[in-house]
C-alpha cells in the first residue's frame, strides 16, 4: 500500500443529558449521537518514522507535535503492536475545533482505522482500553458512522433503532467554548437520564421525539457564548428547519431538516446574511 485515506466525520451530539458526577471529577452523561457528512479526511504514506502535517480551512493553531491526538493514536497503536515502521500523516482540517462535534476525536478514530489498515492490524474496538485512554469521545468516533447512545463517561455504547433518513445544517458563530468551562459552569448536574428511542420512528416522529430531550450543557455554554442562543434562535425561525440543539458544549449548532436539498438551501442563505459564521450543510450518516 502506497497511499490510504480516511475520513473522520463531524460527531454530533442531538441529545446531552448530564445524569451525575463521579468522585474522580469526571461527569456521566446519557446522549444520541449521530455523525454527519462533513468532515476532516486523514491520508497516510509509508514512511520510516511518524510525522503530521496539516492544511485545510482549519488548519490554524492545530499541533503537528505528540499533542495532537491523532499522533498519540499512532503511538499507542504502533507501541501496542511494535510495529517497526512509521507513516507520514496529512490531516486535512475541514471541520472547526473546540467546537463541540468532536473532530479531534474523530481524526484520531480515523488514524486508529487507517494506521490498521496500512500495518496489516486489526482495528481497536470501541470498547478497548487504548480508545478511551485518547479521550472520552474515542471509542464511540471508532462506530462512526453509526449512531450510538453514549453513557458513563463515554465508554458505555448501545446500540440504537435505525433513524429515519434526514439532513442537517451545522452553524457554529465562530466563537470557542472550551468545554472544561461549561462543566465548570454546569448549575445542576443529576439530572434525569434519556429515555429509550422508539423504533420504526419517521422524520416527524423524531424531531418530536428529540424536542423532549435536552442538552444540559447549553445554559452554561450560552452564559460564556451568548452567540450560541443568536445561532439557535435563527434556526429555529428558519422554515424546513425542524428541530434545533447545540451539540456537545458547542458552540456548534445543528437544525435538522428533512433532506440534503434543503439543508443546501438554508445553509446557503444564512451564510449570505452571516458572513462571520461556519455554516456546512450536511447529511446524518447511518
Amino acid at each position: 500500500m502506497t497511499t490510504a485515506e480516511e475520513y473522520a466525520p463531524a460527531k454530533v451530539n442531538l441529545t446531552l443529558h448530564v445524569t451525575g458526577q463521579q468522585a474522580d471529577g469526571y461527569h456521566l452523561l446519557d446522549s444520541l449521537v449521530v455523525f454527519a457528512s462533513h468532515q476532516d479526511r486523514l491520508i497516510a504514506r509509508p514512511s520510516r518514522n511518524l510525522s503530521l502535517d496539516v492544511s485545510g480551512p482549519f488548519s490554524t493553531g492545530i499541533p503537528c507535535d505528540d499533542s495532537n491526538l491523532v499522533l498519540q493514536a499512532a503511538q499507542a497503536l504502533r507501541a501496542r503492536h511494535n510495529v517497526p515502521v512509521g507513516a507520514a500523516l496529512h490531516l486535512d482540517k475541514n471541520l472547526p475545533h473546540a467546537a463541540g462535534i468532536g473532530s479531534g476525536s474523530s481524526d484520531a478514530a480515523a488514524a486508529l482505522r487507517l494506521l490498521a489498515r496500512m500495518w496489516n492490524l486489526p482495528v481497536p474496538d470501541a470498547r478497548d482500553p487504548l480508545a478511551l485512554a485518547l479521550g472520552a469521545d474515542v471509542p464511540v468516533c471508532l462506530r462512526a458512522p453509526a449512531a450510538t447512545r453514549v453513557t458513563g463517561i463515554g465508554e458505555v455504547l448501545s446500540d440504537v433503532p435505525r433513524l429515519p433518513s434526514c439532513a442537517m445544517v451545522m452553524v457554529n458563530p465562530n466563537v470557542s467554548v472550551p468545554t472544561d468551562r461549561v462543566f465548570s459552569a454546569l448549575k445542576f448536574k443529576e439530572n434525569p437520564a434519556m429515555p429509550p428511542l422508539p423504533t420504526g420512528m419517521k422524520f416527524a416522529e423524531f424531531t418530536a421525539w428529540l424536542a423532549q430531550q435536552r442538552n444540559d450543557m447549553q445554559p452554561a455554554a450560552e452564559k460564556i457564548a451568548p452567540e450560541i442562543a443568536a445561532v439557535l434562535a435563527r434556526l429555529r425561525k428558519t422554515p424546513g428547519v425542524e428541530f434545533a440543539t447545540m451539540s456537545g458544549s458547542g458552540a456548534t449548532c445543528i437544525g435538522l431538516v428533512a433532506d440534503m436539498d434543503r439543508a443546501v438551501s438554508i445553509a446557503r442563505a444564512i451564510q449570505v446574511s452571516e458572513m462571520g459564521w461556519w455554516v456546512a450543510p450536511a447529511l446524518l450518516l447511518s
